[in-house]
């Protein structure tokens, strides 16, 4: 068999595919695989590129056929998506797969390790139970207003509400008292569970060197540097930190053509949750500067305020963090307050 240069993985949950190629770009092999089967393979090919599609499970997959002695690359989908042909099924996907891996311009996923993996985890649950709570809290406010009893949002305001349901108790049908405590014991062991996973992330963040330095910066708590120390790519991926901005989705979408150059809105590619919580952070720094009266005379942001609307400004501060948070990730040091001008 001629010797293969770049393997081509289509991973599933069982059903996989795998597309080998020469040097030139001829095609070796195409074989469709069992999920048990696919480490077998790779045990008999010489170690050459293997290149799977970013998507669920292809870090563990990454690690796997790392260790037969592989050079595995990760590529994310929307740049395979070009190199199909024609038709979509398995085996175009592989051959496809390889093929973008092929150019030399192409951008890679870095693979994780199962540490990185599991403090990410940590992470998703957390927003999936913060979520989880504010759907029910919501549902709850939206039923008692059908009987007058209302209350500000957020879950800082469910004692205000319980004590009006209770207030109100003989007044309520009996059925909407025991469901009613029945979404209060539900929110409260939402919360008690988001409590003890934010504890485990400001314990990660302490014994992380990199989000003990990114938390240096105002706008950036244990949440947002864990996030950023676990979810961004590694800094060596980027020439420099506008680079990373723009990876995060903060830097103005292009729609340009015959040399005249038109900037949008924000593009919002990249990762959706270091975009969200950098602009949360951006607005607390924003409002923390409002608590104190203004922002520092002759500063970038107080001169930002004084022309451009407050969100805008968050989005161009929550681009400055991460330029600062990239530079360092990149060359270490913690974050220093600027000279006003």
């Amino acid at each position: 068999m001629e010797k293969v240069s770049i393997v081509g993985l289509d991973i599933a949950k069982n059903s996989f595919h795998a597309h080998g190629a020469a040097g030139d770009g001829s095609k070796v092999f195409s074989r469709a695989l069992p999920r048990g089967r696919v480490l077998e393979l790779f045990s008999q090919i010489e170690p050459c590129t293997v290149a799977l599609e970013a998507c669920a499970g292809a870090h563990y997959w990454s690690r796997e056929i790392s260790k037969l002695g592989h050079d595995v690359r990760l590529i994310a989908p929307q740049y395979v998506k070009p190199y199909v042909k024609r038709q979509k099924n398995d085996a175009n996907d592989a051959e496809a797969i390889a093929e973008a891996a092929s150019r030399p311009t192409m951008r890679f996923v870095s693979t994780k390790t199962a540490g990185q993996q599991g403090q990410a985890m940590v992470l998703k649950t957390r927003d999936l139970l913060t979520a989880q709570r504010t759907q029910t809290i919501n549902a709850l406010r939206g039923h008692l207003a059908e009987y007058g009893i209302i209350a500000p949002k957020g879950p800082q305001h469910l004692p205000r509400l319980e004590k009006a349901v209770a207030g109100n108790a003989e007044n309520l049908p009996p059925e909407v008292t025991g469901l009613c405590q029945m979404f209060f014991d539900l929110i409260a062991e939402l919360s008690k569970r988001i409590d003890e996973l934010t504890r485990q992330l400001r314990q990660i963040a302490r014994q992380n060197d990199v989000a003990k330095r990114l938390m240096t910066m105002p706008g950036i708590g244990p949440v947002t540097a864990v996030s950023i120390a676990v979810l961004a790519a590694p800094p060596e991926m980027f020439s420099k930190g506008r680079d990373f901005a723009a990876w995060v989705g903060l830097a103005p979408r292009q729609h340009s053509t015959g040399g005249r150059t038109r900037l949008g809105k924000i593009s919002k590619m990249g990762q959706r949750d270091l975009r969200r919580l950098l602009i949360i952070g951006a607005m607390s720094v924003i409002q923390a500067a409002q608590r104190r009266g203004a922002a520092p005379e002759g500063s970038w942001l107080a001169r930002m305020l004084a022309r451009k609307p407050k969100m805008l400004v968050a989005v161009a501060l929550a681009n400055k963090m991460a330029r600062m948070a990239w530079a360092m990730m990149a060359h270490g040091g913690v974050y220093e307050t600027p000279v006003n001008a």
